[in-house]
């Protein structure tokens, strides 16, 4: 790791450029986990709901078991109600986290219908309150991630941003798509760049980054302080790995290579979930890890529709050898 900081979220170092986007689903501890080691510098919980927290849910608890290696780790909160995100943020600070994130971007029906995510874009000025209580409520760094606005007839993002950093926030994540494009159409990286010139705080390019070679294609075009990796690093942790300054996809690592990884992030998925929802939950990840493997339909679809650790290592075993 290189001694000197990228950049700071206030008073907090991150030594690279490559940042794990808040994917709900798929952002549990052994995933951070290994995209850190691979070299991401910032790694993000998925989604969580601020109520949730309060109320104690089992779903949100597991989502909030960080292992002491994870570091830095933003925890990213959900919610429109400015008393309800202040008592979750106290919770939450208390397990050492290093930033508090509030999402101002998932365009998600089930989020935005409630009010929240996205759909705050709406009211500026109740997002200019959030803020400003998180930041008076915790002692760690408060940032922000937003979309370009609501739709094409309000594309507010230069006002969001003034609000977030008028606001106390440390650095604003920027998803280069309004909440009505979901993930369709091209990202505007043009609007990226015009947050990175309209504010002085940290900001984080996000969208249409699909491989390694996007990555310094939209570092240039936005003069962004980090890139924020989503589905890409999916089955992948290698977009975050760069040796000596080179980039790698995924159809250039070797399936030998791969297998190691495949087989120490399934131990992982099933230490943290046990056997039966570790294997489940991993499936998502093996899609991805087995795409450009050279394995045959059938052989990953054996894979897929395997249910014990043992079934695993034996066709492992058998299809690759390793």
């Amino acid at each position: 790791m290189n001694d000197t900081p990228t950049f700071f979220i206030r008073d907090v170092p991150i030594h690279g450029p490559l940042i794990l986007a808040p994917l709900s689903g798929y952002n549990d501890q052994p995933f951070r986990r290994l995209c850190l080691e691979f070299g991401a510098a910032l790694v993000y919980t998925g989604l969580l709901s601020a109520s949730a927290i309060l109320y104690g849910s089992k779903r949100s608890e597991e989502m909030l078991r960080f292992h002491p290696d994870e570091h830095p780790l933003a925890c990213q909160l959900f919610g429109s109600d400015v008393e309800i995100l202040e008592k979750a943020a106290r919770a939450v600070e208390t397990l050492d986290i290093d930033v508090l994130d509030f999402n101002i971007g998932c365009a998600e029906p089930k989020i935005v219908k409630g009010g929240h995510g996205a759909a705050l874009l709406k009211d500026p000025a109740l997002i200019g309150r959030i803020v400003t209580r998180l930041v008076d409520t915790v002692r760690v760094p408060v940032t922000g991630k937003i979309r370009l606005g609501w739709d094409d007839d309000s594309r507010n993002y230069l006002e969001v941003a003034r609000i977030l950093e008028d606001s106390g926030a440390a650095m604003i994540a920027v998803h280069g798509r309004t909440a009505a494009q979901q993930y369709t159409g091209l990202a505007d990286w043009d609007a990226i760049a015009e947050v990175k010139q309209a504010v002085r705080i940290p900001v984080l390019a996000s969208g249409d980054v699909k491989c390694a070679a996007d990555i310094p294609r939209i570092q240039a075009h936005t003069g962004c302080d980090g890139v924020m990796i989503g589905r890409a690093a999916i089955g992948n942790p290698w977009i975050f790995y760069r040796p000596e300054g080179r980039v790698r996809d995924l159809p250039d690592i070797p399936l030998a290579e791969r297998v190691p990884v495949i087989t120490e992030h399934l131990r992982r998925m099933v230490d943290f979930h046990g056997e039966y929802l570790g294997i489940r939950r991993f499936r998502k990840h093996l899609r991805r890890y087995l795409t450009n493997s050279g394995m045959n339909r059938h052989q990953r679809r054996a894979f897929l529709y395997c249910e014990d650790l043992a079934t695993f290592a034996t066709l492992m075993k058998s299809i690759t050898g390793i």
